[in-house]
């Protein structure tokens, strides 16, 4: 499948790319891209991030870096992204693809009058919030030039746009993520962005949202999806992200479902 926005020489940037969306992400978007390309994948887990770029084929360099995201600084950034353009420079590239995948879900079990711990309120969001800000700018500064053209990709979820019992950390930071992007999107009018919600995914983040949302008509039906095998497997919620990207019929940092007739 030919997408605009992975032809050409690319350098890709996955966060958050040992297991679910994010592995699926490098591994489908790997594929696509063409010789001269490269990848630089993020995560915590150094043998999980080798597996996936296995998987992606021989012609396209592929860069693991195995790091903590949420204790990762711009420098700490800059030095990875030194280290995946070795022997090149970030002006050979004919696009730049950033993949926003990382996060984590806060608590989903109390209500935001029990939730009073400011520690877990600035965790949750300087892994969600802060810490894509600050990538997002660092690598839009080593690719300055404006010849390059730039995608960004925000996975986001249904939540950013609509409140559930239970959902006050994720639903708020989901929210604000997306502002962010949409006033990066405000300032750099030549950057393709968007802000993708993948649907009920099977994976480990689904299944904690199962076992510990306080919204019991969530639950309820959350659970009865995995029952009937309607959840989205992987593959397919980042299949139909390449066809978004290929059809192109959003406007900048638009949300798009998994769900949306565009």
């Amino acid at each position: 499948m030919s997408v605009e926005a992975l032809s050409g020489k690319v350098f890709l940037l996955v966060t958050g790319a040992s297991r679910g969306i994010g592995r699926q992400i490098a591994i489908t978007f790997g594929s696509l891209l063409e010789e001269g390309s490269r990848v630089l994948l993020l995560a915590r887990n150094k043998d999980a991030l080798r597996k996936v770029a296995s998987n992606i084929p021989s012609k396209v360099e592929v860069y693991t870096a195995s790091t903590d995201l949420s204790k990762s600084t711009d420098v700490e950034f800059q030095e990875f992204l030194s280290e995946a353009l070795k022997e090149t420079t970030s002006d050979a590239f004919d696009r730049v693809v950033l993949v926003h995948n990382v996060g984590s879900l806060g608590d989903l079990s109390k209500s935001v009058n029990d939730m009073m711990d400011v520690n877990s309120w600035r965790e949750l969001y300087h892994l969600n919030m802060f810490i894509p800000a600050i990538l997002n700018a660092v690598v839009m500064n080593t690719f300055d030039n404006k010849t390059i053209k730039k995608t960004v990709i925000n996975i986001t979820s249904l939540y950013a746009i609509q409140a559930g019992i239970g959902s006050g950390q994720y639903s708020s930071v989901k929210a604000a993520r997306e502002m962010y992007f949409k006033v990066f999107a405000l300032e750099n009018p030549d950057a393709n962005v968007l802000s993708y919600s993948p649907g009920p995914v099977d994976t480990d983040m689904f299944t904690t949202v199962c076992e510990t949302i306080a919204d019991p008509e969530a639950k309820k039906m959350y659970i009865e999806m995995r029952q009937k095998k309607t959840v989205l497997t992987t593959e397919q919620t980042v299949n139909r992200l390449v066809q978004i990207l290929k059809e192109r019929k959003y406007n900048a940092a638009d949300h798009v479902d998994y769900y949306d007739n565009l």
